[in-house]
């Protein structure tokens, strides 16, 4: 029941003068303690928290230190394997030549690139391209052609095709197959390879008679081809993108 008397209505306001509460001063000190323990992690700077360019550089750090497994390479295709040596130019280009500086630059950029690797491909992609331009077998010259390439191909079967002549070629033997020239232009690599080889190759009409080549003995044949691939895309495979008959 609310007093009558203003007097005893105040004193029902006032607080008691010894209602003391002990657990302030608990609060009290533990938020002297957060403060003091937030001071001592956040403001002393520690080795691990040092930026990455001031800390000791190892192997045991770097990211990318070991490189990723190169894909399998297929019979229509090849690709980069394994970081080389520079040794490794030995055989496949002349020393101090433009080639030996180019497969510098080629390894620099890709650095799956391998010299040997890559000639074992160029050999074999010569020879399904030769021999399937003479059969015009357009789905194959499709996989190892760049587009422009593949269209000149092309239109040379459709040609052939339409006069009623026929090819033949015959790989006998990859003399030598050497770098003439590589460089890298931004992301795309390309390399020239000089091939001698002895091919047996001949041509006929509709008649089924001979009007060029030699269907029994070899010649000998010089090609300068390149190749080139984006070292940039995950797609390990080369193409072709020029050809230069010497002799």
């Amino acid at each position: 029941m609310i007093p009558d008397n203003p007097h005893d209505r105040e004193m029902l306001l006032l607080p008691a003068q010894d209602s003391f509460d002990p657990s302030i001063l608990v609060l009290a000190a533990l938020a002297v303690f957060v403060v003091w323990k937030l001071w001592s992690v956040l403001g002393v700077r520690t080795d691990r928290e040092r930026p990455a360019a001031d800390r000791p550089r190892g192997s045991g750090g770097r990211i990318g230190a070991e490189p990723l497994p190169p894909p399998p390479a297929s019979d229509a295709s090849f690709a980069s394997a394994g970081a080389p040596s520079a040794q490794l130019w030995t055989g496949l280009a002349e020393p101090g030549s433009k080639g030996w500086a180019g497969l510098d630059a080629v390894a620099a950029a890709d650095r799956g690139f391998s010299g040997a690797t890559f000639i074992d491909g160029a050999k074999k992609a010569y020879e399904l391209i030769v021999e399937a331009f003479a059969r015009g077998d357009r789905d194959t010259l499709h996989n190892l052609l760049a587009k422009d390439v593949f269209e000149s191909f092309a239109a040379e079967i459709a040609g052939r095709e339409q006069r009623g002549e026929t090819a033949e070629a015959r790989l006998v033997s990859i003399d030598r197959a050497t770098v003439e020239d590589a460089q890298v232009d931004l992301r795309k690599a390309q390399i020239t390879v000089r091939f001698v080889v002895q091919l047996i190759s001949s041509r006929r009409n509709r008649a089924g008679e001979a009007i060029e080549g030699d269907a029994t003995e070899p010649h000998e044949i010089i090609d300068l081809w390149t190749f080139a691939r984006d070292v940039a895309s995950r797609d390990p495979n080369w193409k072709l993108v020029a050809t230069e008959s010497i002799h």
